[in-house]
């Protein structure tokens, strides 16, 4: 992860928002972008029938939309926060004035840009190229304790889960059913019981 440097830090505004808010909505002029200082923010789109589809699920550290102000003029997804958050604002016009002044400044945001094109491609790699199952089962595994057996408990809705993975809640309950089915998990409610982990790491190592 790239630095982040006090002398690009001291350039934002802190900005908090409530559970629920929206940051801002697709289309919406990108004035500035932001750097998530606590709590998670989930970036979305909607398709023609209104349905969510979730790209993404930020965590402190992580910054939004700095690629969209150097390009583009608006927004091309929603923002809200999934809980209680705060950010630091950047407004666009202000980094370029400093990026123009501060070749330190300018070397950063490249920096950092780059970084996200690479995060971006194994991003789009792993949605073509892996199964909705394959998806579910590196989740899991990456909350596993690594024994023989262990309990992954969902803080989040299925539904929320199933965004997460690039699909729907009835594609990801059939995957449930079916991994419960052949004995590899036990699903009782919110609380995933991994029976056989060594079976799993197979299916996504092979």
């Amino acid at each position: 992860m790239v630095r982040f440097e006090d002398s690009v830090k001291d350039l934002g505004r802190t900005k908090k928002f409530q559970k629920g808010e929206v940051l801002f909505s697709a289309q919406e002029k990108a004035s500035g972008f932001y750097y998530l200082e606590s709590g998670e923010i989930r970036i979305f789109k909607m398709d023609e029938n209104g349905r969510e589809i979730e790209v993404v699920r930020l965590e402190p550290g992580d910054f939004l939309g700095e690629a969209i102000v150097f390009v583009s003029s608006r927004f091309p997804f929603f923002a809200q926060a999934v809980r209680d958050s705060q950010v630091l604002f950047f407004d666009k016009n202000d980094i370029l004035q400093r990026m123009d002044r501060d070749p330190l400044i300018a070397k950063f945001f490249v920096r950092l840009l780059a970084e996200k094109c690479v995060v971006l491609s194994q991003k789009i790699e792993s949605l073509g190229l892996q199964t909705v199952r394959q998806r579910l089962v590196h989740y899991l595994l990456s909350n596993c304790s690594g024994e023989q057996q262990c309990v992954v408990e969902l803080t989040i809705k299925k539904a929320e889960l199933a965004k997460i993975l690039g699909t729907i809640s009835e594609t990801l309950s059939r995957n449930l059913k079916q991994m419960q089915k052949e004995g590899i998990i036990e699903v009782r409610g919110n609380r995933i019981r991994v029976l056989d982990c060594c079976r799993m790491r197979s299916e996504v190592s092979a």
